[in-house]
């Protein structure tokens, strides 16, 4: 009796695809304490079991709409594998500038840890807090949790660094409220922890580092993406303010949002910029482009790329006949921006990353002022915008705003950004960390767009509780294998050593949360691959 009662737990186990997204959460996070073990691995441990407690009260409030906003629908909460995101990019982080000698560096990766424990936390607290009944065995877990990362914040950092993550917190909170007011069902819970715990972490950093401007130092690369990401993101809480008050489709107000634009560009942030690098930034980045011939032939090729892309989205939609007008674009068409992508991240990757890094930075500032332009119906383009994209919406643009292809900028250039650049003196990691800055290319450009071809043309056995196909992603893990092996070939800096095994069993893990998460695949993916990679 007992033995059929455990087959059958298994088997509702295995159907339940939150549960085996879990399942692989905790097997990634105990693989990377394997590896990494220290004071902070009992806390992170601790978290992920808390967290995984509270995604259930987490579901069970947007099941019911209890939850205080609106989050996205036909997804679970995604509490527990957004929680482990910054934390264990922090460790990871950490013990390579620990390997190299980087104080600094090493203090800064303690600093993002403690600050993803944190966020996540609160984000627990939240709802612990809304949920009725009180449920008290995951309020005395999370309590042994939050005193064991608190305790060990205590004694690891200083007063300044705890300082340092309060001030994080209390941006998270408020610009929480702004941006789930503003924009409903466009995030899921654990979604919008690690977008807006990472924008409030930007915040924080530039906030720090414009108080000290007369000291700063540093790359003015580094400098060009935090005032890039701040800057557009008050853009768009600006707009979103004003526009709550006026009409936003008239030409006076499409001609007020242009002129407010080129003023607070060019009065506010590029002042700010230049402030930071002490150079004028318009020069600096003629400069920067133009370094080399190097640059200038990739600068053509992804102008190229980009035109690309345009003549795609308007060919499939000069197919679409009023007699369709509901016809949407099928996963083939949408993986071919997938495809574009690889070819414009590789040749970057391979012979200038810091120019990558600079033109990653201005597609993303490029295509959150387009997305302003569609959402406001900012004229001339911004009706033409709406209907040249909603032919690519799918299920997860539930929202005022479409992010779709947002995240996939943001999944192939997040693990470039997060590169510990000063930790690594040769320019590269050893071993399986010559491949980090490829994360995002092998986890989404590749992975993620042979599973969805080969799973939906081919694929016949389902994974259980779920729309993905067993074929889908075995070609998935395939596919990255033959991709590492090519960059063994063409980028002379990878120099895996013996980490094959390693490196095979990160992709078997990233392609295995593929398969069962309902979170956006685009930026989780990428992440988790880093982590491990890192390590």
């Amino acid at each position: 009796m007992n033995t059929a009662v455990r087959e059958v737990n298994a088997v509702i186990m295995l159907t339940n695809p939150v549960l085996v997204e879990s399942l692989v959460v905790f097997s990634i996070v105990l693989c990377v304490h394997s590896v990494i073990w220290n004071q902070l691995s009992w806390c992170a441990i601790a978290l992920a079991i808390q967290a995984f407690y509270v995604q259930h009260k987490w579901d069970r409030l947007l099941k019911s709409g209890g939850a205080v906003f609106q989050f996205r629908p036909s997804a679970n909460s995604g509490i527990l594998p957004a929680c482990m995101v910054m934390p264990l990019i922090g460790m990871a982080v950490k013990e390579r500038c620990q390997d190299s000698g980087n104080v600094f560096f090493e203090r800064f990766s303690l600093v993002v840890t403690a600050t993803g424990m944190a966020l996540a936390l609160f984000l627990s607290l939240i709802a612990l807090g809304i949920t009725r009944p009180v449920p008290t065995n995951t309020c005395v877990i999370s309590g042994i949790a939050s005193s064991a990362v608190l305790y060990t914040i205590k004694q690891i950092l200083t007063v300044s660094e705890v300082v340092e993550v309060l001030e994080v917190l209390l941006i998270f909170v408020y610009l929480s409220l702004i941006l789930l007011y503003l924009l409903p069902r466009c995030f899921t819970p654990g979604e919008a922890l690690i977008i807006v715990g990472g924008i409030s972490f930007v915040i924080n950093q530039l906030i720090k580092r414009s108080l000290n401007a007369s000291e700063a130092k540093g790359d003015p690369v580094n400098y060009f993406l935090l005032v890039a990401v701040v800057g557009s993101l008050l853009l768009g809480i600006f707009f979103s303010l004003l526009f709550c008050f006026m009409e936003s489709e008239t030409w006076v107000s499409s001609l007020f949002f242009h002129m407010m634009t080129a003023v607070l560009g060019l009065g506010i942030i590029l002042p700010w910029l230049a402030l930071l690098i002490h150079r004028h930034p318009i020069m600096w980045l003629l400069d920067f482009m133009l370094h080399s011939q190097t640059r200038i032939y990739l600068l053509g090729y992804w102008v190229f790329l980009a035109a690309l892309a345009s003549v795609i989205v308007l060919h499939q939609n000069s197919k679409r006949s009023s007699m369709s007008k509901k016809h949407q674009a099928s996963t083939l068409v949408r993986k071919y921006f997938h495809l574009i992508v690889v070819a414009t991240y590789v040749p970057g990757l391979i012979y200038d990353r810091q120019l990558l890094h600079v033109a990653s930075v201005g597609c993303l500032v490029v295509f959150m002022l387009l997305e302003y332009v569609r959402y406001f119906r900012i004229r001339p383009t911004g009706q033409l915008l709406r209907q040249l994209l909603t032919l690519f919406l799918d299920e997860r643009d539930s929202g005022p705003l479409i992010l779709t292809h947002i995240y996939l900028l943001l999944g192939v250039s997040l693990p470039i950004w997060l590169f510990p650049g000063p930790c690594t003196p040769k320019g590269t990691l050893p071993g399986a960390g010559a491949l980090v800055p490829y994360a995002g290319v092998l986890a989404v450009g590749v992975g993620d767009t042979v599973a969805s071809v080969f799973g939906s043309t081919l694929g016949e056995i389902r994974w259980p509780g779920t729309k993905k196909t067993v074929e889908g992603t075995a070609t998935s893990i395939f596919a990255q294998i033959i991709a590492v092996a090519l960059l063994l070939i063409f980028d002379g800096t990878v120099n895996l050593n013996t980490s094959y095994s390693w490196i095979v069993g990160s992709i078997t893990l990233v392609s295995l949360l593929e398969a069962y998460t309902s979170q956006i695949d685009n930026l989780m993916l990428p992440l988790y691959l880093f982590v491990l990679l890192m390590i």
